[in-house]
Formats: structure tokens, sequence, C-alpha cells
């Protein structure tokens, strides 16, 4: 064989060579996306985490048109049940990211499970966003730079809240529960209420399973008794039926007016025991009026028997959301760095419209809903009649982290 032949094979090899790296290059490049949805599927808050599980697949679909695909990506979500167990929650999210392969996570239904995954996340330098966990702290003082939250915290429930209700001559005794969800509200309501000219009289706490709330409304009502003006009792519960009791012990009688924030549907039938009853809603699937909201309400409709969107379907959704315009502002790459320089500022349109990530504590910044509640005979749970779209720009959240 003449050199010139030695050559042409040669060249031959190194063609052959250079199509295979081409072709594994690609194909690792186009490797599946691994996504972990961790929540709390069995427990006190399963229904939440069943709303967020759907959100989360339709926000998906929404976001990438219909495809599953970013940037030559399959996007493959992995889900896991957390047992609302702070424990379980910790390593689940370590296995995900370990074990299955997944690049980002999402989840959190508990604050307490929440809170537990959040160090995971900063050990092993992957982003966890927080969905739809609300305690101060999570974005607070246990924060890390790995960690964005697309839920509501709560500061924005307290804040919302506050305005929604707050008015010269009102006092106003809380329920909450015993841990971070409610003592991180109550305490940022008590320092938003102050400048609408409420004021906060009483703090009752009850640990999270409890059924029986009369101590603790009669410990309320002794206190309102002792008050002059619009007395009002404000509730911060998740789960259980703290309304049902309330309605029970009557506090009409007693000149006591009754608030709380939004919830789910299930949870509105509640709600119809108490006309007027007034606060500030995350969401409502019939008040924000915008084209991503008009699909996620047909598309819910579509897959779920004509039932509308719900509280958690919404948070769900939005998260999908983060996930790929992130995704595609990266063209597809999970480099830590490059997602935080991307997410830090982001914003994008959801279904309560134009929501955007601070830089300083990667909390979503976004609008609520003050309300005045309507009851239908024709609708089985109560309505959340709109009276104030509570804009990004009148709710002073504060910054409580420390920036790492």
């Amino acid at each position: 064989m003449n050199n010139v032949s030695r050559q042409v094979r040669n060249w031959g090899w190194v063609g052959i060579a250079m199509a295979f790296t081409a072709m594994w290059s690609v194909q690792a490049f186009a490797a599946d996306l691994k996504i972990a949805l961790i929540a709390d599927k069995t427990g006190p808050l399963e229904f939440y985490a069943k709303q967020t599980s759907a959100g989360f697949a339709m926000g998906l679909d929404y976001a990438t048109n219909g495809t599953m695909m970013v940037a030559g990506r399959k996007l493959v979500v992995i889900e896991k049940d957390s047992q609302t167990r702070p424990d379980v929650g910790r390593n689940l999210l370590n296995e995900a990211y370990n074990d299955d392969g997944a690049e980002i996570a999402v989840g959190g239904t508990s604050s307490a499970v929440a809170l537990a995954m959040l160090p995971v996340a900063q050990d092993n330098k992957k982003i966890f966003i927080v969905e739809p966990a609300v305690a101060d702290s999570i974005t607070g003082d246990k924060w890390n730079r790995y960690i964005f939250r697309t839920g509501r915290n709560s500061s924005q429930d307290a804040v919302s809240n506050a305005l929604a209700i707050g008015k010269p001559g009102t006092v106003v005794a809380t329920l909450a529960q015993d841990y971070a969800f409610g003592r991180d509200f109550v305490t940022a309501f008590k320092t938003a209420l102050a400048p609408t000219g409420a004021k906060l009289v009483d703090e009752e706490y009850a640990p999270p399973a409890t059924t029986d709330f009369t101590a603790p409304y009669q410990r309320i009502f002794n206190t309102l008794a002792k008050e002059q003006g619009h007395k009002v009792i404000f509730l911060n519960w998740a789960g259980g039926n703290p309304m049902g009791a309330l309605k029970a012990m009557d506090p009409a009688r007693l000149d006591i007016s009754v608030a709380t924030g939004g919830n789910i549907l299930p949870a509105l039938v509640a709600y119809k025991d108490f006309p007027g009853l007034e606060g500030a809603a995350y969401y409502y699937y019939d008040i924000p009026k915008n084209p991503v909201n008009d699909w996620l309400i047909a598309e819910n409709k579509k897959r779920f028997n004509g039932y509308p969107p719900d509280f958690f379907t919404c948070g769900g959704f939005i998260a999908a959301q983060a996930v790929v315009e992130a995704l595609k502002k990266t063209n597809g790459s999970t480099d830590p760095e490059k997602l935080i320089a991307t997410m830090e500022g982001m914003s994008f349109e959801s279904p309560k419209g134009t929501v955007m990530f601070r830089k300083e504590d990667h909390q979503l910044m976004q609008p609520m809903y003050a309300f005045k509640i309507k009851v239908d005979p024709k609708v089985v749970w109560a309505i959340p009649e709109l009276t104030h779209v509570i804009s990004i720009d009148e709710m002073k959240i504060p910054i409580t982290n420390h920036r790492q």
C-alpha cells in the first residue's frame, strides 16, 4: 500500500472517530434532564401536595408548548412522598440528587419539611425551588444561595392580610399553628398591622393536629371582651377545621368578626358560614385576568372533570414555569452558578400576572388579592370576591436573610 493510500485510510478512520465523538457529544448534551418533585403526599397536607403535583405537570406542559423539551433535553420528573416528615424529606432530597441524578429539585409542602431540606441543597450545590412552604425562615435565617422559592412567604400572607383588614379602631386576636408556619405569620402580621391603625391584642397557638379549639377560642373571647372597637379573630391555619369549631361557639353574639386568608376550594366551603368575611388570598381562579390563567383554568377543567384550578395548583404551575424559564435562558445548562445568575431578578408571566425572583433572598415577589366572602347557593364553596389587587409595590416585604 502506497503512502497516499495509507493517508486516505487513516483520514477515513479519523473521520469515523470524529463522527462518533460528535454523536456521543450530542447524546451527552441531549441526556434527559431529571427534576425531583418532593411533596407531602401522605399526611395532613396531602391535598395540598396533590394539587402541587397536578399544577407542576400542567406548568411544564404550558411552558414547553407540550413538548416536555428544553434546549434539546427531555424533562423527566421524579416524584417522591415526604410524608410530612422532616427526616424523610431530607433523605429523599439527598437520594434524588445523588442516586436518581436529579439536577434540580422542587418541593416542601410543610415548612418543617422544607426547612430540613435546605442544607441538603447547599451540601450538594444544587438548586432547590421551595413550593409551597411559607415559613419566613426559608428565605430568611435558614436560607442558602441554592434556594429559590416560588411559593409566597409568611410575610406576604401577613402583610397582604393586614392591608386587607387593618383599619383604625380594629382590635385583632390570632389563632395560629404552633410551629414556624404559624409563628412566622403572626410575627409579620403584628408588624404589618401597626401602620394601619389596627392593633394585635392576643396571640393563641395550638398544635397543628388540634381538633378541640374550645380553650384557645375562650381565651380569645375573654381578651376581646375587654377591648373597644371592631373586634376580629384572625385564623392562620392549614388543614383541620378551626372555622367549624368557631362557628359552633357563635362569635357574632359577642360582636366579634372572623377573618382569614384564602384557601383551597374544599376549605372554602366552611367560609359559607361567615358571609362578609374579609382577608387576602394568594390565588382564587376567578380573580386574575390574563392569558396564562385562562390557559390554566381551561386545562385544569379538561383534565379534572370540569373542576377549576385551586390554590396550590397555581403554585405548582408557577414552580414549573420558573424551572423552564431558567433552563431556556441557560440553554439547558443546570450548572448551579449559571442558574443562580439567571434566576436572580428573573421575571415571567404567570397565572397571577408578572412575578419576579428578588435577588437578595430569591423570594418570588407576586401580587396578592384582598377579598370579601360572597355566598352563592348555586356554588358549593364560598366565593372570595376581589376588593383590591395588592400589588408587589404595596407590600413591603422585609429581607431577613444573611446573604451567603
